[in-house]
């Protein structure tokens, strides 16, 4: 199979969804697939001008285009029958952007698309209850998760690991004030994740210093593998207050590594993780997640309890090694 993933730029991007492209692309290598990554310029998910130039140009060639959901906006409907899209959540629930506007565009492109692939069991109920999609031209691969050692976590203070973007759906801010409420209790919190959004990333930075509780946090920006891997065997905690996620691949990574987990019930991370290894609040909740962190930072013998549940979760997720085989279904099952 010849095929073109297209993708925004840059695909060395560290986000759990590029992380997804990037295996799923060397999955299907391995598999004898001939992949192109072509890299979008311009501005996303809503799109500008550059954008939709980039978009018009990517179909140029005679190999099946699957288009990475955030770059999909940019597209004309008419231009997309035929091609994939990879769809790790709609970019209509993305905190901070101008949701109207993405919903009219992605309830069009949708529908017109041969098939969608839908990173979660959770999205793909979305993409048929909210943008018109046939329930049979939607799949689902879940992502995979490589064996990890178990964390060790860092010691008399208690370690707390938040990974992901810095943009306002990660609820990086609900996570602070969440955290401000606890000063009682000795615990750092490291956030693990690109300035995605420059704005918004100076303003936690700021935010943190309003609450007092900035020589606690470290943002850490993006990390390579080595010292991601790093940062998760120091923690004891893994937190995200996400308003939605697609599936929850930070997360996944945490069970894979026997971290209990603080986070909020927004999208699909909380079907990827079991009661047993977390502690949970609504999105937007800070007083909530407050006050469910203050038992696990208090217990240890609740967080080992929850550590236990958490490594045995972990084990049971996919692995990445048949992901690319169950890729390379959904995208016969377009055509078939």
């Amino acid at each position: 199979m010849k095929l073109a993933l297209i993708v925004p730029a840059p695909f060395s991007a560290i986000s759990g969804g590029y992380l997804y492209d990037r295996r799923m692309v060397e999955g299907l290598r391995a598999l004898g697939h001939a992949v192109e990554v072509i890299e979008l310029a311009g501005r996303y998910p809503l799109p500008d001008d550059a954008a939709e130039a980039a978009a018009r140009a990517a179909l140029g060639t005679d190999a099946v285009p699957v288009i990475d959901g955030l770059g999909l906006p940019a597209f004309a409907p008419d231009a997309v029958r035929g091609a994939i899209g990879l769809i790790h959540h709609p970019t209509a629930l993305e905190t901070g952007q101008d949701a109207e506007a993405l919903r009219l565009r992605e309830r069009a492109l949708f529908p017109a698309m041969a098939r969608l692939i839908a990173t979660s069991r959770h999205t793909a109920e979305r993409l048929v209850a909210e943008f018109g999609v046939a329930p049979d031209r939607v799949g689902v691969v879940e992502p995979g998760t490589e064996p990890a050692p178990r964390a060790v976590g860092g010691g008399a203070q208690v370690h707390i690991l938040s990974v992901g973007t810095l943009v306002p759906r990660k609820g990086h801010d609900v996570l602070l004030r969440a955290l401000s409420r606890l000063t009682d209790l000795d615990w750092a919190l490291t956030i693990v994740g690109e300035p995605r959004d420059p704005v918004h990333a100076h303003g936690l930075a700021a935010l943190a210093v309003e609450l007092g509780t900035a020589q606690r946090v470290t943002f850490a920006g993006g990390l390579d593998d080595a010292a991601l891997e790093a940062a998760y065997a120091r923690s004891d905690i893994f937190a995200l207050a996400t308003h939605w996620e697609g599936y929850g691949m930070a997360a996944a990574e945490a069970l894979a590594r026997g971290l209990p987990c603080a986070i909020t019930a927004g999208g699909a991370i909380a079907d990827v993780v079991p009661r047993a290894a977390c502690v949970l609040a609504q999105p937007g909740d800070h007083a909530s997640l407050g006050r469910a962190l203050r038992r696990v930072i208090f217990d240890p013998a609740l967080r080992t309890q929850m550590a236990n549940a958490a490594w045995a979760a972990g084990q049971a997720l996919p692995r990445w090694e048949d992901r690319a085989s169950a890729f390379v279904t959904e995208l016969e099952r377009a055509h078939g």
